[in-house]
């Protein structure tokens, strides 16, 4: 049965492996022997014979004569190099994506204006195209959180847990994800702590007083928002465009107003105990005492008794004075 050729993958011809395989078989064999095995003009073999010897599947032993290499070591080394070619190549490709796209979106945007803005109608819609735009974001995530939320298409929900997993996965990818919140978004008990990981794990994370919308901008050429507050239906999901620029600098204006969620670590010498460092954190934020109590899980009134607990034991009479005292000592 004749032999099929599978090096095409690495580069090689179909008549190169002719000749390597049967120089494979035949080591001693001359260019002549080769030229009148393989019923072929002796100049082709000797071109074949040195494009295999600059691959490194073949070594010049003196004029006329070659021998294989090991095919292990110099198949191997071979296969080596076209991967990394290749991932050099993809990766040159990947980073063009978004210029394509932008290109593309051009086109349609002269042939039909109306395109710049899509509304997505139904909570299907809207979440078939959160989960592709979560997919898609290679570098930048911006983002405005309030409520409500909405589910993903197999009608799993957020949990702390899931936000944390997802939020993971795209600061692996090397995302980069700004977040701005407020207090509407921690009405799920226990999320203050868990934005607090995030911001650990790499999400840098602000908090404001309010928020006029919900809105993600993906790698900063599209974005998606609600056109009705306190409903998932009629979203827009807009792409490049002046519109999306004023929504980019308006999501840097809130940016830089926030209240960055976290500061740097207390000194180990004078910290407090995690509870009372968490209680502190959300006063400085700004949370009621009904917001701090989900968030500890406990009742507003035990809430509200360790909030003055940790008050009277920085000598404070207020909060805003606890505030103060807690960020001299480098607790905030």
């Amino acid at each position: 049965m004749e032999d099929q050729s599978v090096l095409g993958a690495v580069g090689i011809g179909d008549f190169d492996e002719q000749v390597y395989r049967f120089l494979l078989r035949h080591p001693d064999r001359t260019v002549a022997d080769l030229a009148g095995s393989l019923r072929v003009s002796t100049a082709r073999v000797r071109h074949t014979l040195s494009r295999l010897a600059e691959l490194g599947l073949l070594r010049r032993t003196r004029p006329g004569r070659y021998e294989p290499v090991a095919p292990e070591a110099a198949l191997g080394w071979l296969i080596d190099r076209r991967r990394l070619e290749t991932e050099a190549g993809l990766a040159e490709v990947r980073t063009t994506v978004a210029d394509f796209a932008q290109l593309y979106q051009s086109g349609r945007l002269r042939a039909d204006p109306a395109g710049l803005v899509e509304i997505l109608s139904g909570e299907d819609a809207v979440k078939r195209q959160m989960t592709e735009l979560n997919r898609a974001v290679t570098s930048e995530l911006l983002v405005l959180d309030r409520p409500p939320y909405l589910g993903w298409p197999d009608d799993s929900v957020d949990t702390n847990e899931s936000e944390i997993a997802s939020t993971r996965e795209l600061i692996a990818r090397g995302v980069d994800i700004r977040v701005v919140y407020c207090p509407e978004s921690l009405e799920r008990p226990g999320r203050f702590e868990t934005l607090l990981r995030l911001a650990e794990g790499g999400e840098r994370s602000r908090l404001l007083p309010s928020l006029p919308f919900k809105l993600r901008v993906a790698d900063r050429r599209l974005a998606l928002m609600p056109l009705v507050d306190g409903v998932y239906d009629n979203v827009a999901l807009i792409r490049p465009s002046g519109l999306l620029d004023a929504l980019i600098e308006l999501f840097d204006a809130y940016w830089e107003r926030g209240q960055p969620l976290t500061g740097a670590p207390p000194p180990a010498g004078d910290r407090p105990d995690e509870e009372d460092l968490l209680v502190l954190r959300m006063l400085n934020a700004g949370l009621k005492d009904e917001t701090i109590a989900r968030q500890l899980g406990v009742s507003a009134r035990t809430a509200t008794r360790r909030i003055a607990a940790v008050v009277e034991r920085l000598g404070a009479t207020t909060r805003f004075q606890a505030g103060a005292e807690a960020s001299a000592r480098g607790w905030l």
